[in-house]
């Protein structure tokens, strides 16, 4: 009966110090985007480069994936508004049939984005691998990163970490069973971001540099 007592105690600490833990690295991520994030152009600030993170653009059912549709709504908007200059579009090209940054930079031009001030970055598997390529491939020290809320503060944190001054651009948010598994995603992801960071994790790419404004438009 002790022995169980026991083993209850010791699972119901483990529980706490994980829900603790995940506060923490949430509240930690949030503060650091605090006044960085910006839902309208007309109050963001002009950067030169803006950073598109990507996403798959379907769901498993075939549908459009509105995370995906509101992020290039975003970009659309910035772009169109003179707060950004250069778009790098940064995503997962892991597979031959799966190209998160191609599908993005389509579907910009068709909405009447120049395709001169668009740079593709085909290794962005997580955010932190985008935020770090973009400082050393792309050579950025500021962005404006371009995602729904929650990813735009990770991302805002993990630039700080790397010396890149941050600011984002809310896409729209999604309501829903879908925004609820996502979030609880977001949660565990925020955790990892600070054990990649004791591990001294790294991109799983870097690659050639890439300058930024080298074409006429």
């Amino acid at each position: 009966m002790l022995k169980k007592r026991l083993l209850l105690y010791g699972l119901g600490f483990m529980l706490l110090l994980l829900l603790l833990t995940i506060w923490v690295c949430n509240s930690l991520i949030s503060r650091s985007a605090a006044g960085r994030l910006f839902a309208d152009t007309g109050s963001i600030p002009y950067n030169k480069t803006g950073l598109l993170l990507g996403t798959a653009k379907r769901l498993s059912g075939g549908s459009i994936n509105p995370y995906y549709q509101y992020r290039i709504d975003a970009a659309v908007d910035l772009v169109k508004a003179g707060k950004i200059s250069y778009l790098v579009i940064s995503g997962d090209n892991g597979r031959a049939d799966y190209n998160e940054p191609a599908d993005m930079k389509q579907d910009l031009i068709d909405r009447g984005v120049d395709s001169n001030i668009i740079y593709l970055d085909y290794a962005g598997f997580r955010t932190y691998d985008s935020m770090v390529r973009l400082k050393e491939i792309f050579g950025q020290d500021s962005v404006t990163v371009i995602s729904q809320p929650f990813h735009n503060e990770r991302a805002i944190y993990l630039g700080s970490t790397l010396d890149i001054a941050a600011i984002g651009f809310n896409a729209k948010d999604v309501e829903g069973s879908q925004d609820l598994r996502v979030k609880l995603r977001e949660k565990l992801a925020r955790v990892k971001v600070f054990i990649d960071g004791a591990a001294g994790t790294k991109p799983r790419f870097l690659g050639e540099k890439v300058q930024i404004g080298d074409r006429e438009h």
